[in-house]
């Protein structure tokens, strides 16, 4: 038996495999493009190592994509029967995620905190708890795994970085921006190719309304980018975000089109309907198209991936995105299916991902597809019982801003004052930049103050 970089057990007699398996996790938590490479190369070092064969379903899983969840199902039947005799840490993972791919995502996260709480230095199970908490809504779960874990770490273990990343993430959304940034900073400090710190700390920056320092923050940090994922566009989206903000139209465009929605980028090509890039993209345009700048051509590549995925709701936070991108395009047909489509999923069962899809995905959704026709009183109207919980879509305070948005405006078209004030409040509330200096919501604020 060996011992991963961590030192746990694995069960697997080859050393080949066994530092296979650490190359797999560092590619994981640094987001390398060539992570799915290093997966095939630990298969092919033991095929019989049966949680080598559970990171291959979590990465399918990861994906957030219906048509890969029979074989994320297969791969996990093989890891279950190939770690009979592994060690209950090895099996706990299989169990937490055979949970997930049956939507039990609840379950799962419980499986992997009492990996946690047996092994704290376990990353596999941190990482994979962060993400999964992050998009269940739950940003408190995110909090306390990585501050529980956190004093059983130390800079002399491979991973450290990865942990002070998902600690700075984990403190911004909860609203604890002063240990965030240190975080964040601290773990470029280690490694300046951490995509994670460095989106973490872009969102503390994001969440302050320090826009210059933003966009100085990414530039200084895209040299030590080179075979990143998919997240460097999500990092390309907040650097436009910080344009964005301050009116700087041209330069978010620039960005949409050379950054993070480039389609002829080979990270673009490989994945072209990732659920991240989608929500990038969708709600860019959404917010563009707010201050009259038009999308031209771009909403038709992403109607044509949305009505491929009507049916799919996996992701539930995609799917208002998916409904905007319908919507820009104008195709009000495959927008009808997508709804006929989410109430569907939403009478599956009761629990699970068809509850988000029943209480918040198809109300915001629905509100997309009114306000695109114009019918600002029934998006409110739609959109008004979701809102209190419309965080367990999961994303972030950045991410759900565009469904804010989405309601303020509505509100505002429609004349209903006191729906456009209720949003304001709320917004005030939970962002420490006020209103007022926000490009989405500063005639809002004034027409309301008047």
């Amino acid at each position: 038996m060996q011992q991963d970089a961590q030192g746990h057990p694995i069960s697997t007699d080859s050393p080949q495999a066994a530092r296979a398996f650490d190359h797999v996790i560092e590619g994981f938590l640094r987001y390398r493009f060539d992570t799915s490479q290093r997966q095939k190369a630990l298969l092919a070092a033991d095929a019989e190592f049966g949680l080598a064969k559970a990171l291959q379903a979590a990465f399918l899983l990861l994906g957030y994509k219906q048509a890969f969840i029979p074989m994320a199902r297969d791969a996990l039947a093989s890891a279950a029967r190939l770690t009979e005799r592994a060690t209950p840490r090895e099996q706990a993972h299989v169990a937490a995620l055979s949970a997930w791919a049956e939507g039990e995502t609840g379950r799962a996260l419980a499986v992997w905190e009492q990996i946690l709480a047996e092994h704290p230095r376990d990353i596999l199970a941190f990482r994979l708890h962060h993400f999964t908490a992050f998009w269940q809504g739950a940003p408190e779960r995110m909090l306390a795994s990585v501050e529980g874990v956190l004093p059983r770490w130390g800079k002399e273990l491979p991973g450290y970085g990865s942990v002070l990343a998902c600690r700075s993430f984990a403190n911004e959304e909860c609203g604890n921006y002063t240990i965030a940034e240190a975080a964040g900073r601290d773990a470029i400090a280690l490694d300046p190719g951490d995509l994670w710190a460095a989106h973490a700390v872009a969102h503390v920056l994001e969440m302050q309304g320090r826009r210059s320092e933003g966009i100085a923050w990414i530039q200084s940090l895209e040299p030590h980018w080179e075979g990143g994922n998919n997240i460097m566009h999500h990092l390309w989206w907040h650097r436009a975000m910080y344009h964005l903000e301050q009116r700087d139209f041209d330069a978010v465009l620039a960005l949409y089109d050379t950054r993070f929605r480039k389609l002829d980028s080979p990270v673009t090509q490989a994945q072209p309907d990732l659920y991240i890039d989608v929500q990038n993209a969708a709600s860019m345009l959404f917010r563009l198209s707010l201050h009259g700048v038009p999308a031209g051509a771009r909403w038709e590549e992403l109607a044509d991936k949305a009505e491929a995925r009507i049916g799919d709701t996996l992701s539930a936070f995609t799917l208002p995105h998916w409904m905007m991108a319908l919507c820009g395009a104008g195709r009000w047909d495959a927008a009808e299916r997508m709804l006929a489509a989410l109430r569907d999923a939403a009478r599956a069962n009761a629990g699970g991902n068809a509850a988000l899809v029943a209480h918040y995905a198809l109300p915001v959704s629905e509100a997309v597809l009114r306000h695109a026709r114009g019918d600002f009183a029934g998006a409110v109207a739609a959109m008004r019982p979701a809102l209190q919980g419309m965080y367990r879509l999961g994303g972030s305070h950045a991410q759900q801003d565009v469904l804010e948005q989405l309601f303020l405006h509505s509100a505002v078209k429609a004349g209903l004052a006191g729906d456009a004030r209720m949003l304001l409040e709320r917004v005030a509330g939970r962002h420490p930049v006020p209103p007022e200096r926000r490009i989405g919501y500063v005639e809002a604020a004034r027409g309301i103050a008047h």
